[in-house]
């Protein structure tokens, strides 16, 4: 490690800035710490070892930083309202967290809902995940497509669009469904509502899929066209099938024990079995979702969370302004 603000590779043509940890976590400058020990341990996932230390060293820069987007943003809103002679509401601002099945996406999400809520200039952030956009089991099993849960055909696509295109036409009030882990299905006639935020967190599989083209030929959207800022949290493959793997067998010892839930018949496989199964399940489904659908979206995020083996974030990777 050096002492420089930047480990950036000599080929300055990169659209990147590369930041190791130590020079990354100097950019959080005096901002304090709004975070308890106890608040993090309700925050972070199964597996998932995040400390203060890298609350401070990491999550803090990098709310820091997207503090300043949405400011930059705000004045931009300004000078359209002047410009266009409107008195249109500023809309909120969408930050897209993507990353694999057990990579650590939904701790970062959730880390930084609660930091930026505790900055004054935003006080109003939401949380939605695409988890909630998945096609209820009965329509994937008819189709076909349980195998492929996660995949981007096994979700509602349009409902999702839907859903992101009208948070940024700044309706008052707009909902999603919602998913449950335990039983792995969305659960029947619940909304979760969202109430025109200063910023959504909007955290998935896919969030920075490109837009496919449309049947007709014509122009076609994506969520990602609607993302002002997205962060993608990045590993190696072998590393992150060893988490999934790990977070299987704490999953057997914990909520695959509850009586509803949908992984219940795999509570009873002794250890053997039970990494047998998931390593199985990251062969058939996680893997391939990761190489072919996930992985390839990490060049369009404006900033890249690298993991190290032990889960920590090693180094930083922000796309150039």
């Amino acid at each position: 490690m050096t002492g420089s603000r930047t480990a950036a590779p000599r080929d300055s043509s990169s659209p990147f800035v590369d930041f190791d940890r130590p020079s990354w976590a100097k950019l959080r400058e005096n901002t304090p710490l709004p975070l308890t020990a106890e608040e993090l341990e309700h925050l972070r996932s199964l597996g998932d070892e995040v400390d203060l230390d890298e609350v401070r060293e990491v999550y803090l820069p990098l709310s820091r930083l997207l503090t300043l987007h949405v400011q930059e943003g705000g004045r931009l809103y300004r000078a359209y309202r002047t410009f266009l002679g409107g008195t249109t509401a500023r809309t909120p601002f969408v930050i897209g967290i993507a990353g694999s099945v057990s990579v650590g996406k939904s701790t970062t999400a959730r880390l930084l809902r609660l930091l930026l809520a505790r900055w004054p200039q935003h006080p109003r952030v939401e949380l939605v995940t695409t988890d909630g956009f998945l096609h209820p089991n009965a329509e994937l099993a008819e189709r076909g497509l349980m195998s492929r849960k996660g995949f981007p055909e096994s979700y509602d696509r349009r409902a999702l669009l839907r859903f992101v295109t009208e948070v940024k036409a700044g309706r008052a009030e707009v909902t999603a469904p919602v998913y449950s882990h335990l039983t792995y299905d969305i659960v029947p006639g619940e909304r979760f509502t969202v109430h025109r935020p200063d910023i959504l967190l909007l955290e998935g599989l896919n969030v920075l899929q490109p837009a496919q083209p449309s049947r007709e030929g014509g122009p076609a959207l994506a969520v990602s066209d609607f993302i002002d800022f997205s962060v993608y949290v990045d590993a190696a493959t072998v590393d992150i099938r060893r988490w999934y793997v790990e977070r299987f067998l704490r999953l057997r010892e914990t909520a695959f024990r509850d009586p509803e839930s949908y992984f219940r018949r795999y509570a009873a496989l002794d250890e053997a079995g039970a990494i047998a199964r998931a390593e199985s399940i990251w062969a058939e489904i996680n893997g391939p979702n990761l190489e072919r659908n996930i992985k390839p979206t990490r060049g369009r995020a404006s900033l890249v969370l690298r993991k190290g083996p032990a889960h920590n974030v090693t180094g930083i990777r922000l796309r150039k302004v």
